[in-house]
């Protein structure tokens, strides 16, 4: 009987260590895609961890949680934004959150995915375009609203902040509402010139990080000729 402990100990340090070994091959794999993405958008690919990321995009609240902060898997480039050529990057984020019940300490690593494009027009407006949650309907009984719009089932569906409501309206037009309800998109949070992507919270595959150039694409394509004229014209 003593030697059953035993034997459960192995089993479990072997256990360990293939999870161990098998998120080794993931992680591996998973750069090795990334890198050929990057080769085919003709973008650069950095695996290396950047630990000053989430200062220089300190403004968005998703890069400050926590502590042991990086980005990596990281892929640079450009885009045609609204027939201008911006920057961009994209890849993976990871933080951790220790807590301490007095006992004992427990510290939890959290990993996403994003996208960051510098935006080609001067002085644009900060708006935030999200799935509405349970907590912003709360919000909305207490007077905290968003923006609503003519379309009933749109209001409902997303959350939209801005300090400017003209530029939001201006943004959100009929045909730009039927684009983001066609579908599950991301969260839009443009900051201080810059428009990141990503829900905070979930990895993509390398399949949506291209999904998501693709989309980001289009939702730029949208914005009125009128808007991005006054936009350049401030530059």
């Amino acid at each position: 009987m003593a030697a059953l402990p035993i034997i459960l100990i192995v089993l479990a340090v072997l256990a360990i260590a293939v999870g161990v070994y098998l998120a080794h091959l993931a992680a591996k794999r998973r750069r090795e895609v990334l890198a050929a993405l990057a080769g085919e958008l003709g973008w650069r690919f950095d695996p290396s961890r950047d630990r000053s990321h989430d200062d220089e995009y300190a403004h968005f609240e998703i890069f400050r949680h926590g502590h042991s902060r990086a980005a990596y898997n990281t892929l640079f480039g450009k885009l045609e934004i609204h027939r201008r050529t911006c920057t961009a990057k994209m890849g993976d984020f990871t933080y951790k959150i220790t807590t301490s019940t007095g006992k004992s300490t427990q510290t939890r690593t959290y990993r996403f995915s994003y996208l960051i494009v510098h935006l080609p027009f001067a002085g644009v407006p900060d708006l935030l375009i999200r799935r509405e949650g349970m907590f912003d309907k709360l919000a909305g009984v207490f007077g905290f609203d968003d923006i609503d719009f003519e379309s009933a089932e749109f209001s409902k569906r997303f959350y939209v902040k801005s300090p400017d409501k003209r530029f939001a309206y201006d943004v959100i037009h009929p045909r730009m509402m039927e684009f983001l309800l066609a579908g599950e998109p991301p969260t839009v949070d443009i900051e201080s010139g810059r428009c990141c992507l990503s829900d905070g919270r979930h990895r993509w595959s390398p399949e949506e990080f291209g999904a998501t150039l693709s989309w980001v694409i289009e939702f730029f394509d949208r914005w009125p000729d009128h808007v991005t004229a006054e936009l350049q014209s401030r530059g």
